[in-house]
């Protein structure tokens, strides 16, 4: 498999009154394979969704580079962006706050056509808004219907027929289910996998909820006070986590087997703030395996087992089952 996205050392920093900065996304390094989905799963506030829209560049980067396709997106200027967004497009998480009210569900649609002059004539593009309908399980009926018509997951529909529109390589998908009810996430979901398989799509999936990402997800990055502490397979993260905060958030998933005995683990301690951090481990405050070296020194992003990344001074001991919770 080739690379599609590698991410290098990206940050993205917003000023703040008291003249610092909040480092929302920080030094954070990953790559995903063509046809492959990466997880990225943490706390509200980590900074998941502006890692998301920075690689999309909706956010300015502070630094860092953006490798897509063997090009580094960072350098392109107004025009070259305006180009690549035929190949990189976005899922947001309020699919009715993402629609315009005052567009019919095939204006919607069709509106990313005619930005891109992609089909010049409107039989063409009537044809195009059919076809992505369909493929999303969206009834021709509802053509000339208006976004507030529709439940929640028929409006994530619209929204994901508008995305593939352009026949993008590469889709972000910024929490595109927590909006809706359970059962409709699953069909939503489910949607997404099997328009993976059919189009050779390649998504990096944003969200909390780590039953999602395990559904969802080839690989998984956990995200903490907007660094990447863990990476790994999907299988390898549940099977074998390292990182004390990812053993923690794991600990969180409900069971529905009644017989298992699984203690979830309680945090203590505080959160610590982004804003101007201080050297060290940002979950040192709350980890209860944290060290002098810990709390002064920052720990590097390093491969601790095959394709397996951790950001932790005491790997080597969480391997070898010297700390336990």
């Amino acid at each position: 498999m080739s690379t599609m996205l590698e991410v290098i050392n990206l940050k993205k920093y917003f000023n703040v009154a008291n003249g610092g900065h909040l480092h929302a996304v920080d030094d954070v390094s990953f790559k995903i394979e063509k046809g492959e989905t990466l997880g990225i799963v943490g706390e509200s506030g980590c900074g998941k969704s502006t890692l998301g829209r920075t690689i999309l560049r909706l956010h300015e980067p502070t630094g860092g580079k953006v490798i897509f396709d063997g090009m580094d997106i960072v350098s392109f200027d107004k025009e070259e962006m305006r180009q690549m967004r035929k190949e990189m497009q976005i899922i947001f998480q309020d699919p009715y706050a993402s629609l315009n009210p005052r567009f019919t569900i095939s204006q919607i649609i069709e509106e990313p056509l005619k930005l891109h002059n992609l089909y010049p004539s409107a039989a063409e593009r009537k044809e195009r808004v059919e076809q992505m309908m369909a493929l999303t399980g969206l009834s021709h009926r509802m053509s000339n219907m208006y976004p507030h018509e529709f439940d929640g997951g028929r409006r994530q529909r619209v929204v994901i027929a508008r995305a593939l529109s352009l026949n993008p390589k590469f889709i972000i998908c910024d929490e595109p289910v927590s909006a809706l009810d359970v059962s409709v996430q699953a069909q939503i979901i489910n949607l997404m996998m099997d328009l993976q398989e059919r189009l050779g799509l390649t998504y990096v999936f944003i969200s909390h909820d780590m039953s999602v990402i395990k559904h969802i997800s080839t690989n998984i990055g956990v995200m903490y006070l907007g660094q990447m502490i863990e990476k790994a397979s999907k299988h390898e993260m549940f099977k074998r986590p390292i990182h004390p905060y990812t053993i923690a958030l794991l600990s969180a998933i409900p069971s529905t087997n009644i017989r298992e005995k699984k203690e979830k683990i309680i945090l203590k301690g505080e959160i610590g703030s982004p804003v101007n951090p201080k050297p060290g481990c940002r979950f040192a405050p709350r980890c209860p395996f944290a060290t002098d070296r810990c709390r002064t020194e920052n720990p590097s992003f390093e491969e601790a087992l095959p394709g397996h990344f951790v950001a932790c001074h005491r790997t080597g001991e969480m391997l070898e089952g010297k700390l336990r919770f």
